[in-house]
C-alpha cells in the first residue's frame, strides 16, 4: 500500500495567504464602516441644524403672524388655521429632530460589526500563526496536532465574537432615546 504524504508546505502557505488576505479586506472594512460612521455624524448634525433653523424661522414668522393678529381684527376660524398650522409644524419639526437620534442606533451597530472585524482579524492571525515550519520526521502528527489546536483556537474566537455582539441596540424612546433593534 502507498503511503501519501500530506502537502504540509502547501497548506503552511495556504494558511498564510489566506490570513494574510483576509486581514487586509478586513482592514478595508474596518476603514469603511469607520468612514459611514464619520460621513453619518456629519450629516445627522446638518440635518439637525438645517431643522432647528427651519423652526427658528417658523417661529419667528409665528412673531411677525401674531403683531399682526392684535394689530387688526381677524376672524376666528382664521385664527384657528393659524394655530393648528403652528402646532402642526412645531410636532413636525420635533418629531424630525428627535427621529435624527437613530444615528445613536447606527453608531452602535458600526461599533459592534468593527468588534467583530477585530475578532475575525485575530482569528486570521491565528491562522497565520499555525502556518510555521514542522519537523519533516513528524509531519502527520504536528499536522493532526496543528489542525485540532486551530480548530480549537476558531471555536473560542467564534464563541468569543458572538457572546458578547448578540445583544441588541437599543435607546430610551425617540424623544426620550427608548428603542431596541434586535
Amino acid at each position: 500500500m502507498e503511503t501519501k504524504t500530506l502537502p504540509i508546505a502547501e497548506l503552511r502557505k495556504l494558511l498564510a495567504a489566506v490570513s494574510d488576505h483576509g486581514k487586509q479586506h478586513l482592514v478595508e472594512v474596518e476603514a469603511d464602516l469607520l468612514q459611514t460612521t464619520f460621513l453619518l455624524s456629519e450629516a445627522i448634525e446638518k440635518l439637525s441644524s438645517s431643522f432647528t433653523a427651519v423652526h427658528e424661522a417658523i417661529s419667528a414668522q409665528q412673531q411677525v403672524i401674531d403683531t399682526l393678529v392684535a394689530k387688526y381684527a381677524i376672524e376666528q376660524p382664521i385664527l384657528e388655521k393659524l394655530d393648528a398650522y403652528k402646532s402642526k409644524i412645531g410636532d413636525e419639526v420635533n418629531v424630525v429632530i428627535t427621529s435624527l437620534q437613530f444615528q445613536d442606533l447606527t453608531s452602535q451597530l458600526v461599533a459592534r460589526t468593527i468588534k467583530r472585524v477585530n475578532g475575525l482579524k485575530d482569528l486570521l492571525h491565528e491562522l497565520e500563526s499555525h502556518s510555521n515550519e514542522m519537523d519533516p520526521g513528524h509531519e502527520h502528527e504536528e499536522i493532526v496536532k496543528f489542525l485540532e489546536e486551530m480548530s480549537r483556537s476558531l471555536q473560542v474566537g467564534s464563541r468569543a465574537l458572538s457572546g458578547g455582539l448578540r445583544q441588541s441596540v437599543g435607546q430610551q424612546d425617540m424623544a426620550t432615546g427608548e428603542i431596541d433593534l434586535f
